[in-house]
């Protein structure tokens, strides 16, 4: 992760077109990378369709240009191609040396065009556009007579936020260049890129080195999970003490049970009565139940790692837990209740380690999410001084500092209830064992993840921790 060089980096359109021009700066031929850019897409055309009419629609600017080289590599490769001009490239440009090349038929920019085509290349506008696409583009892509391939991200989705500028027609498959960039993993534009490709075209990874990108892809890579030695015992793999309401015991045992299998070495579960803790006994055998008072236990040094909030009241009890735990200078990884407590005043969660909100307790926390999701949850973790995880199917971590992570490797069997409170348990096992917070969180939302993948469909939150180990040894792979 501290690698600026990573390829899990995520670009802005900005920090993109700074790469390129260092590139260019460096020697790299801005003719080079556009050839190369240009064949990406036409060798991902033959490797997923068949030889049919293929229009290409071009844009005027370096992404029409891409457009152009691929026309002609298809071509070459006897496909029946067309190119369709939005506007003529920039005189003296890249992309206008690259439609120099083309020799091909020219089409209408028209819908019935795009309409007669069994292959439509959308090579309109890339990543970095700031305005809206327009209705003549909006007509003629929604007018497309069979799949679209698009050329960076499908015209009028912004590279950035993951957002649409107009009407995004949803592409088939997107190729894009060098490295990912956010709006590719953040919905909606994870879902209207299709199957997203990512090619070399070689641009040296060293001109990241100045541009030290902060966003990166949350996938093994980006963190080293715990490595414990032949000395390894419980005591130095952590000891984790989850809160357990009267109501909803179940949260806390599923906290209690992500937390064991992520590697935790001991894991209480501490009860607000004795009635509780009997019915918490009944439960897994390898967890401790405990009706100490909070005060007796926080004396124990080594239980350095909290969970608070999954089956608690969102009430003033769960706060002031938070305080007296965080007060006593422990890790408290807030979740469910507590952040219901909390709600509208989320500086009373100041100093937690990880804040796992999903979308409905973020906004209740921190108010609406507006289009740039990156940026809210940046600032969310900025104001705290806490690691906020925001879950969902692009679930974001962000990190005081300004780091972010995008995890989109999580499958819709996961919305159902208790997951959350497994993933609550998991962090806290990775800060247990010594996992800075931010890559504790961003970790274990991809083990999270890789779990569920393994449970397939009928997925219950109960299934989850059984899957943790394989998902570990995926994770270490």
């Amino acid at each position: 992760m501290r690698d600026p060089a990573s390829p899990l980096a995520l670009l802005t359109p900005d920090e993109m077109a700074r790469a390129d021009a260092a590139a260019i700066a460096r020697g790299v031929a801005g003719d080079r990378l556009m050839e190369a850019a240009g064949r990406a897409v036409a060798r991902a055309a033959q490797r997923r369709f068949r030889p049919c009419r293929t229009l290409v629609l071009a844009g005027p600017g370096n992404n029409g240009g891409d457009g152009y080289v691929a026309a002609r590599h298809l071509e070459q490769a006897g496909w029946p191609v067309s190119v369709a001009a939005l506007a003529p490239p920039r005189a003296g440009s890249d992309a206008a040396a690259a439609a120099a090349r083309w020799r091909g038929p020219m089409a209408d920019f028209a819908p019935h065009e795009a309409a007669r085509a069994g292959l439509v290349v959308d090579a309109v506008f890339g990543a970095g556009l700031t305005r809206p696409i327009g209705t003549e583009v909006e007509r003629v892509l929604a007018a497309s007579g069979g799949p679209i391939l698009a050329v960076d991200v499908p015209s009028g989705l912004d590279g950035a936020t993951g957002e649409g500028r107009g009407a995004v027609a949803r592409a088939a498959v997107t190729v894009t260049f060098f490295r990912l960039k956010p709006g590719h993993l953040l919905m909606p534009g994870r879902s209207l890129c299709g199957e997203t490709v990512l090619a070399d075209i070689g641009l040296p990874a060293e001109v990241l080195g100045d541009i030290r990108p902060r966003c990166w892809q949350a996938a093994p890579g980006l963190w080293r999970l715990p490595d414990h030695g032949p000395s390894a015992h419980k005591y130095s793999r952590g000891h984790v003490t989850i809160l357990a309401g009267t109501g909803m015991t179940g949260a806390a045992r599923l906290a209690a049970a992500g937390a064991r299998r992520s590697g935790a070495g001991l894991v209480t579960l501490l009860a607000p009565d004795r009635a509780v803790a009997g019915l918490l006994r009944t439960g897994e055998p390898g967890v401790i139940v405990s009706e100490e008072p909070l005060e007796r236990v926080l004396a124990d040094e080594r239980r350095r790692v909290w969970v608070v909030g999954p089956g608690l009241p969102a009430g003033p009890a769960a706060l002031d837990a938070v305080a007296a735990i965080r007060d006593a200078g422990r890790l408290v990884v807030a979740d469910a209740g507590a952040l219901g407590a909390a709600a509208g005043h989320p500086e009373a969660l100041a100093g937690c380690a990880v804040l796992t909100p999903h979308e409905g307790e973020f906004v209740r926390l921190f108010g609406p999410v507006p289009g740039d999701r990156l940026k809210a949850v940046r600032r969310a973790a900025a104001s705290l001084g806490s690691v906020v995880l925001l879950k969902g199917p692009d679930t974001v971590v962000a990190a005081p500092d300004g780091r972010t992570a995008v995890n989109a490797h999580a499958p819709a069997t996961l919305g159902t209830g208790g997951t959350g409170d497994v993933l609550a348990g998991m962090i806290a096992a990775l800060l247990a064992q010594g996992m800075p917070a931010f890559e504790a969180a961003a970790a274990a939302a991809w083990v999270h993840g890789e779990a569920a993948l393994r449970c397939g469909p009928g997925l219950l939150a109960e299934d989850l921790p059984d899957r943790i180990p394989a998902a570990l040894a995926a994770a270490t792979r």
